[in-house]
């Protein structure tokens, strides 16, 4: 049937009321306010504490210092052995543990240790969040972070070994400029992490399967994710069809590309629930989201809960 002239056709109209509805949606990003600093390391009665340190007898030596294979998908381990040994297992890998030893477990790989008993030593464990902001976001931090993202077994040296037991001290001390201290042991510690992970030979990294190909999508979701970016618009920039990119990242990841997205757009909307008095409709627009309606949802059907209940409990 033809259109009645001075008509606009039903596509043409979706159209622009998606592009208004963008453009509105990035008025606002602009005008929200830009995240803050953070409050680190439970200094403030209503942020959570995003590092722990513990000795390795604290939670192993409850179960026969067997720590059966698991995963972490938010949090960053580092395993130092003082003395004593056993073995770690790494994404499928078993490595011999040695005093002066120091494994480094990135955030979703499978790891798993079974310590002699008597083996004493610390572990450190970083939010992501907290990792991300002691690395920054210059460009200089590239090295580090992909030194930092492959679990690895690495030697101790006695700085490091210093490093590790006053961040553990001062976790446990809660004196006064806690988080100042912690803050720069951290960051410290992080350093010469990467330092030891780069100085150390090939076999000491356990081979994981992402790709150039994949570490390409991941630095555009990170660039892109705050502007909706769908799989199609990450396969035309990276030159394949969407099916393609698909295979690809669930062959190296386990999961699809669009679970990727997703997961770093509701990683950032955790950042700001948890870091700022933004409100719940602040951090939608921060976000792209043109509805703060549509944002809790897409926030409870990932999380398993509301914008606000997933604040109120990480206060509490």
């Amino acid at each position: 049937m033809a259109r009645a002239a001075g008509t606009t056709s039903p596509v043409i109209a979706h159209g622009a009321r998606r592009d208004a509805a963008r453009a509105a949606a990035k008025a606002r990003r602009a005008a929200a306010p830009a995240l803050p600093g953070y409050s680190l390391f439970g200094e403030s009665a209503h942020l959570p504490d995003p590092l722990h340190c513990e000795t390795l007898a604290a939670r192993s030596a409850l179960h026969d210092w067997e720590l059966s294979p698991h995963r972490h998908t938010r949090l960053h381990q580092l395993v130092f052995v003082a003395t004593g040994g056993g073995q770690a297992l790494l994404e499928g890998a078993t490595l011999a543990l040695a005093p002066m030893t120091l494994v480094n477990v990135a955030p979703g790989d499978v790891h798993g240790f079974s310590f002699a008993p008597g083996t004493s030593g610390f572990v450190a464990t970083l939010a992501e969040e907290m990792r991300d902001e002691a690395l920054g976001h210059h460009a200089a931090a590239a090295e580090t972070r992909r030194l930092l993202a492959r679990s690895a077994h690495l030697p101790a040296d006695e700085a490091l070994a210093a490093v590790m037991r006053q961040l553990c001290k001062e976790f446990d001390d809660r004196a006064p400029h806690r988080a100042l201290v912690l803050r720069g042991l951290a960051t410290t510690l992080l350093g010469l992490v990467a330092r030891a992970a780069a100085s150390a030979q090939p076999a000491a990294t356990v081979p994981r399967s992402p790709s150039r190909f994949l570490q390409r999508f991941e630095t555009l979701v990170d660039a892109h994710y705050g502007e909706h970016w769908r799989v199609a618009d990450y396969a035309l920039a990276l030159g394949v069809t969407a099916t393609h990119l698909s295979r690809l990242v669930r062959q190296a990841t386990g999961v699809p590309a669009s679970k990727v997205i997703e997961t770093r757009l509701i990683r950032e909307a955790r950042r700001h629930l948890v870091y700022t008095q933004a409100s719940v409709s602040a951090v939608a627009y921060s976000l792209g989201f043109a509805d703060p309606a549509h944002f809790s949802r897409v926030f409870s059907k990932a999380v398993g809960m509301a914008p606000r209940e997933f604040r109120a409990r990480a206060a509490a």
